[in-house]
Parts: structure tokens; sequence; C-alpha cells
């Protein structure tokens, strides 16, 4: 019983180890990798690139002020539309003194001129009447009248401009009229009333005081890279992503690319500018930040292949040919490729429609 029981023992002995041996064999198997089996189908395909910038009007005029002063009252705020000529700021003009005295004393010696040659017009005026003096003096002293009438009246405008900043002739009273270039919407009024502001002049841009653009002509500008800027060319089709506006797509044609780049962050950037096409509807505003999708190349129904199925070398470029339908046996292909889309990638020789080619081992990611 004893023996019985000791063979029995030593059996299950062996099968334990037995069991153990096959089962970690049977782990370390290798076991066979499944590939993608990828079909060469033909697609419509597009290279495109996204360049950053803003939305700006073409035409933005900064309203200098012609003389110095005090701003005495604003008639205009931001986001108000103007027209050509309408008064935007009142002026009130701070005369110099050095300035205003020189202006008087030009004023009483003109009147005084005036006043002696008047008095000899109307003497040679009589002697003319009575044929006592010859025509050619007569003339003579009328001219002189005139020259000096005109000189009299010059010395009081510039009396006039010097203290109140309008010329006496022009009608106008008091104070000078800031009044807009250009007609559109006032974007800022960088002044208040009672700010000094300095006329613009050969040394001196002036103060600024409102500028004004054109809302209606919008213009996408931003920069692209180098890489890029060569594939670029003027009349080529944008699209215009706005994110103020709950990305809203607008078109655009691009119309200016720069012939100088300059370096940012080490690379080298090109600005463009592209002519947006905003509908009337829709209220943009100035410096919104856009993306503008452009199109740099298109193929309509070519043959494609995903682009992890194509292998590079230094020397060729090939594809793995499956010869079944689980991509198990392949055949290395050499292919000739053209644009990517950063998925697919072109075939132009090599393969044909359907043809199967394997891709990467299933459970790896690309």
């Amino acid at each position: 019983m004893k023996r019985v029981v000791k063979w029995i023992f030593v059996c299950l002995l062996v099968v334990g180890v037995v069991a153990t041996f096959a089962f970690l064999w049977m782990r370390q198997r290798p076991k066979p990798q499944l590939y993608e089996a990828l079909r060469v189908e033909r697609r419509d395909m597009s290279s495109h690139t996204i360049v950053t910038g803003k939305v700006e009007p073409r035409d933005e005029v900064a309203i200098k002020a012609q003389l110095g002063g005090i701003i005495a009252e604003l008639y205009k705020e931001p986001g108000e539309k103007v027209r050509v000529g309408e008064p935007i700021a009142r002026i009130k003009v701070v005369p110099d003194l050095a300035q205003r005295s020189n202006a008087a004393s030009r004023v009483r010696l003109a009147e005084h001129n005036l006043n002696n040659v008047h008095e000899v017009f109307q003497r040679d005026s009589a002697l003319y009447a009575q044929k006592v003096i010859a025509r050619e003096t007569y003339e003579s002293s009328r001219l002189k009248y005139i020259n000096a009438l005109e000189e009299y009246q010059a010395a009081q405008d510039n009396l006039s401009i010097v203290q109140e900043g309008v010329s006496a002739s022009s009608g106008e009273k008091g104070n000078t009229i800031v009044r807009a270039t250009i007609a559109g919407m006032v974007l800022d009024v960088p002044v208040k009333v009672g700010n000094t502001v300095i006329n613009a002049n050969n040394y001196n841009d002036g103060t600024t005081v409102a500028t004004v653009a054109d809302m209606s002509d919008m213009l996408f500008v931003g920069k692209i890279d180098e890489t890029d800027v060569g594939k670029l060319h003027e009349g080529m089709k944008m699209d215009l992503i706005v994110g103020a506006l709950n990305d809203k797509r607008f078109n655009a044609t691009l119309e200016y690319i720069s012939p100088k780049g300059t370096e940012t962050n080490g690379a080298m950037m090109f600005q463009i500018k592209g002519a947006a096409r905003i509908p009337d509807s829709v209220e943009i505003r100035s410096g919104y930040s856009a993306n503008a999708e452009i199109i740099l190349d298109s193929r309509t129904q070519v043959l494609t292949i995903d682009e992890a199925a194509v292998h590079i070398t230094p020397d060729s470029t090939y594809v793995l040919l499956a010869t079944d339908s689980t991509a198990q046996e392949v055949i290395p292909t050499l292919v000739t490729t053209g644009m990517s889309d950063g998925i697919y990638i072109e075939i132009t020789s090599g393969l044909k429609e359907g043809d199967l080619v394997r891709g990467n081992a299933k459970g790896v990611d690309n």
C-alpha cells in the first residue's frame, strides 16, 4: 500500500513538473505579429498652411492739429462715423506774446503806410483829373495804393491768425476746427477737453486729435515662415478665421508678400497682407486676432496611401506590397511619391488602385 502511494506521489510530481515547463514554454513562444493592410485609394488632397495675424483697416488716418492750442470741445467719440470734412474737435489758440506783438506792430506800420499812400493817391487822382500830371504818374500812384492796401489786409490776417487761429478774411470767428480728412469710423480720440495740442510742423508730427479708419475695407496682416513663403503668390485664396466672432470664416485674397524678412526667435518671417471681404452685417473691430488658412497645393482624385506605410531611405522610397489580405507576406516595391497633406501621400508610380500595402503593426501607434 505504501509503495502504491509512493508511486502515485512520484507520478503527480512528474506531471506537475512537465505541466510547469509546458506552461513556461507556451508563454515564451513568440506570437505571430499582425499588421494593418492599407488599400491604395483615390482621394482629393490639399496641402495648406495656417498664418496667425490680425485684421485691421487698409486706410487708417491720424488726424493732426494744424495749429497749437487747447482742446475747447470734442464733437466725436470712438465708434462714431464721420464724413469727409465733418468737425471732430474745436481748438482754442493760445497766442504767443512775442508773435502777437510783432503781428500788431506790422499792422500799425502797414496802416501808417496805407494812410500815407492813400493821401498821395488822392492828390494824384485830383491832379490827373485836371490833366496836370501824366497818366504814367497816376498809374504808379494807384499801384502803390493797391499794394499798401494788400499789405495792410495781410497784416490784419496775420494778427488774426496769431490771436485766434483763423484769418480775418475767411469769415470764421474765434477757434480752429479739426475736420475729418476721410470718411469712416473714429477708432480713437487720445485727447480730452483742456489738453494742450502741438501743431504739425517741420520738426514735430503734431498732436493726434483722432484716428479715423474706413472699416469697410479690411486687411489681414500676418507673418509666414520662410519655408512656406516660396509657395505663395499674389491672388491666392485664403480663409480667415476670427476667434472673437465665434470662429466665423471669411473669404480673403492674398495681395502682398514682403520682399524682405525679419528674424523672429531665430526664424525668418515674411509679412503678408490679404484683402478681407467682410459682410456689412458683421461688426468687426480693428485689431481682432485671426488665422488665415492658405491652400498651397491641391490634387483631385489621385492615388494615395497612408504616409506611415511609405519607407524612405537615402537611396530609395518603397512600400511593402502585400500578397494577401493579412499583409503577412509582402514584397518590397519601389514607388514615386508626390504631395503630402501630413496624413496621406500621393503615389505617382509603382502602385495601382486597390493594391494592399503593409502598414503599422496592430496595437502600435503611428
